[in-house]
C-alpha cells in the first residue's frame, strides 16, 4: 500500500475539486460526471480516449451511486490512483458488480460482454483457459483480487489465440493482413502510434507471401508487451553509438548484454525494425525512428513532479560547444528582434528621463508623444534607431547570461521534486539580473549617449559622435560609470520578472505536459510579466540614465547614486523619478514578450540534435504536479483498454456498485 497523501497533496486535490465542481447544495459543492471528467482529463482531445471512457472512473469514485461526487469522494478516488497497483484495483472494482471482493465467471462474462459491442470478435467463455481460473461447471470458484489480476494479465494472449482461430477457419495457420489488423486494434490499438496502426497489414512484407502467420502475430504481440524493455535497450544502445544510430544486430547484442532473461527472437527484432524503419529503410535507425512505434500520449506517471526524464546520452566537447552555440544564437536572434521592435520607445524613454526641468535647463519635450514627433521632425525616422547597433551587440550576452543564470540558480534552490519557494524564485531572478550588468552597462552607456547625441547635435549644429569615439572618450573605467545604478535596476527587475512570468505560465495559462503554450499565450505571459518589473524599477533607471549621460553646461552633475537621488528630488521633485515610466512599460513589456515568443518559435522550428529531441519524446514523462493526476487517471484505464479497446464506449446497463474492498 502507498502511504496516505500528505497535507500539500490533499490541498491540491481540494483546489482541483473546487475549481471543477459545478453544483452546490446546502453550502456544499458537488461534482457531476462531466465535472469529474474535466477535472481528471484537462486538455484531453478525446481522439484516442473518449469522454465516456474517462467516465468509467466516475463509477469507481461515486461510492453512494448518487450521480454526484462530494469532496471526500474525489479525494478518496485521487488517493486510490496513488496506489502502485491502481490500474488493477480500478478494473477489479468495476468487475466486482456485487461488491463482495470476489469475482466469478458470470460476473466477468457480464461486464466483458457489455463493453465490447455486438460487432466484436466473439470470446469463448467456456474455453479451457478461463476454466483454469474459475473452475468448470461442476466446481466453479470465485477469484480473489490477486487471482483476478493474473487473469487480466493473460487475457490478451487468450484473446489473440481465439481471434486468430476465429479468422483461420481452414486451420491453415495464416490469416489475411486486414484480419491481423482488426485483431491488433482490438488488443493493443491504444498502445500503438497512428503510423504503426496504419501500416499493420505491411507485416506480411517482412517474409515471403501475403499472409500473416500465428508466429508473426505472437511475435508482434510480444514486441508490444515488451515495448518498455525495447525502449530501454534502444536508449542505452544509441547513447553508446558514435553516430546516434543502431542496426538490428546492435539491438540484439545490446539486449543480450542488458537483460538476463528477457530474450528477443530474431522475428521480434525483424518486427521492431520493420515498423521503426517505415520511413528509414537504411537499417540504421535513430531514436526519432523508434519514437514512431508508440502512441506518444501514454506517459509514465511514476516520475517525480516537475521532472522530465531524458535519456542519459554522453556527448563530446564538440557536441556541447555546438549546443551552447545553438542556445546563444537563438537568444541573440530573439533578443535582437525584441530590441528592434521596441527601440524607438526606448529612445523616447531615454530622452524623457534625461530631460531636466525648467529650473535646471530648457524643456525640449512636453511628453513622450511630443518627443517622438520632434525626433522624426528633426532627425528623421532613422533618428528613432540611433544607438541600436550597440544595443544589438549587447543583446546576445545579456539574454544568454540572464536566462542561463536564472535556470541555474532555480535548479540549485529547488528541492528534489523540482519545487521552489517563492523567495528562492526572487533570489534566482535577482542573481540573473545582477550577472548581466558586466555586459550591459558598457553597451547601455554608449547607447544612451548616442540616443541623446541627436538632440545635442541638432541644437549646436555639430557632427554626431560615433560609437567608437564614445568608447575611446570614456575608456574602460568610464564604460562602467553608473554600474551600481544598473545593478539597482536590473536585480529587482529580474527578481520581479522571472517569478511573475513563471507563475503566469503555470497558474494562469496552465502550462503542462498536455498543454504547450501557444505563441499568443507566450507573448501575453512575457508582456504582462514585464509591466510591473518595468514600472517599479523606473526610479533606478532614471538615476542610471542621469549618471551615464554627460551633463550639459549649466546642468547638475552627479557623483553617485545617493547624490543623484538627492539632487533630482530637490531640483525636480518626486515625480521626476518616474519620468519615462510609461515608456519603460511600453518598451520592456512588448520587448520581453516578443523575445521569449520568438525564442520559443525558433526552438520549435529548428530543434537542436533531432536524435536527442526524439529521445525526449520516447522517454517523455509527467511534468507539472498539478497535472500528474491526469496521467494517473489515463493510466488507470490501461488495464480496461487491454480487456478491450471499446471498454466504456459501448453503452452498458451493468450495475457498478461502490468501492469494493480488494
Amino acid at each position: 500500500m502507498s502511504p496516505p497523501p500528505n497535507e500539500a497533496v490533499i490541498e491540491r486535490y481540494k483546489r482541483v475539486f473546487s475549481k471543477f465542481a459545478s453544483i452546490e447544495k446546502n453550502g456544499e459543492k458537488f461534482m457531476t460526471k462531466d465535472d469529474f471528467v474535466n477535472a481528471i482529463a484537462p486538455g484531453e482531445d478525446y481522439r484516442r480516449l473518449q469522454r465516456s471512457q474517462y467516465a468509467i472512473l466516475f463509477n469507481v469514485a461515486d461510492q453512494t451511486k448518487s450521480g454526484m461526487l462530494s469532496m471526500s469522494d474525489f479525494i478518496i478516488f485521487e488517493s486510490l490512483l496513488t496506489h502502485p497497483d491502481a490500474e488493477y484495483e480500478v478494473a477489479f472494482r468495476l468487475f466486482d458488480t456485487t461488491g463482495t471482493g470476489k469475482i466469478n465467471r458470470d460476473q466477468f462474462k457480464q461486464v466483458y460482454s457489455a463493453n465490447i459491442g455486438k460487432d466484436a470478435i466473439p470470446f469463448d467463455f467456456e474455453c479451457e483457459w478461463l476454466k483454469l481460473y474459475t473452475g468448470g461447471k461442476a466446481a466453479t470458484h470465485e477469484m480473489s483480487y490477486k487471482e483476478f489480476t493474473q487473469l487480466l494479465k493473460g487475457l490478451q494472449v487468450e484473446r489473440l489465440r481465439q481471434a486468430f482461430k476465429y479468422y483461420d477457419t481452414q486451420t491453415t495457420g495464416y490469416i489475411a493482413p486486414d484480419e491481423f489488423k482488426k485483431i491488433m486494434v482490438d488488443i493493443a490499438g491504444h498502445k500503438l502510434s497512428d503510423t504503426v496502426l496504419d501500416n499493420l497489414p505491411t507485416l506480411c512484407n517482412i517474409y515471403a507471401g501475403n499472409k500473416i502467420s500465428f508466429a508473426n502475430a505472437m511475435a508482434f504481440y510480444n514486441v508490444v508487451r515488451e515495448m518498455d524493455m525495447v525502449e530501454r535497450i534502444v536508449l542505452k544502445t544509441v547513447s553508446s553509438s558514435k553516430d546516434g544510430t543502431i542496426t538490428k544486430a546492435d539491438f540484439l547484442h545490446a539486449a543480450h548484454k542488458e537483460t538476463r532473461f528477457s530474450l528477443f527472437t530474431p522475428m521480434e527484432a525483424d518486427i521492431i525494425f520493420h515498423f521503426a524503419g517505415l520511413e528509414n529503410p537504411s537499417g540504421k535507425l535513430t531514436l526519432r525512428d523508434f519514437a514512431r512505434l508508440l502512441e506518444a500520449k501514454w506517459e509514465h506517471a511514476a516520475a517525480p513532479d516537475n521532472q522530465t526524464v531524458q535519456p542519459e546520452i554522453k556527448h563530446g566537447v564538440i557536441h556541447d560547444f555546438l549546443k551552447g552555440s545553438y542556445g546563444f544564437l537563438l537568444g541573440s536572434i530573439s533578443g535582437a528582434v525584441g530590441a528592434t521592435v521596441v527601440y524607438p520607445i526606448d529612445l523616447v524613454k531615454t530622452r524623457m528621463q534625461n530631460q531636466r526641468s525648467k529650473v535646471v535647463g530648457e524643456l525640449l519635450y512636453k511628453n513622450s508623444i511630443d518627443c517622438f514627433k520632434k525626433v522624426i521632425k528633426n532627425e528623421g525616422v532613422l533618428g528613432l534607431y540611433r544607438g541600436l547597433g550597440p544595443q544589438l551587440v549587447g543583446v546576445a550576452p545579456e539574454k544568454a547570461i540572464k536566462l542561463t543564470m536564472n535556470d541555474l540558480v532555480r535548479r540549485h534552490l529547488s528541492d528534489k521534486d523540482g519545487n521552489i519557494p517563492f523567495v528562492s524564485e526572487l533570489i534566482a531572478g535577482g542573481v540573473a539580473g545582477g550577472s548581466q550588468v558586466v555586459f550591459t552597462n558598457p553597451l547601455e552607456i554608449v547607447k544612451i549617449r548616442l540616443q541623446v547625441a541627436g538632440e545635442a547635435a541638432k541644437s549646436l549644429d555639430a557632427p554626431r559622435p560615433g560609437a567608437m569615439k564614445i568608447v575611446r572618450t570614456l575608456g574602460i573605467v568610464g564604460l562602467y560609470k553608473g554600474a551600481s545604478a544598473c545593478l539597482l535596476r536590473d536585480i529587482p527587475f529580474s527578481a520581479i520578472y522571472f517569478p511573475v512570468y513563471a507563475h503566469l505560465k503555470k497558474d494562469f495559462f496552465h502550462e503542462g505536459p498536455d498543454h504547450r503554450l501557444t505563441i499568443g499565450e507566450l507573448l501575453i505571459a512575457g508582456a504582462v510579466a514585464g509591466m510591473p518589473a518595468a514600472y517599479f524599477t523606473t526610479p533606478a533607471d532614471v538615476i542610471k540614465t542621469r549618471l551615464q549621460v554627460e551633463a550639459k553646461k549649466g546642468q547638475s552633475s552627479y557623483t553617485g547614486i545617493r547624490d543623484a537621488a538627492r539632487k533630482i528630488y530637490h531640483e525636480e521633485g518626486f515625480r521626476a523619478f518616474f519620468k519615462g515610466g510609461p515608456a519603460r512599460i511600453f518598451r520592456s513589456s512588448p520587448q520581453f514578450g516578443t523575445t521569449l515568443m520568438v525564442y520559443e518559435v525558433l526552438q520549435r522550428a529548428f530543434p537542436f540534435d533531432g536524435a536527442t529531441d526524439s529521445a525526449a519524446s520516447v522517454a517523455k514523462v509527467a511534468a507539472p504536479s498539478d497535472d500528474l493526476s491526469y496521467l494517473k487517471s489515463k493510466n488507470a484505464l490501461k488495464i480496461l483498454l487491454d480487456v478491450h479497446y471499446k471498454f466504456g464506449i459501448v453503452p452498458s446497463n451493468v450495475k457498478i456498485p461502490g468501492v469494493a474492498s480488494a
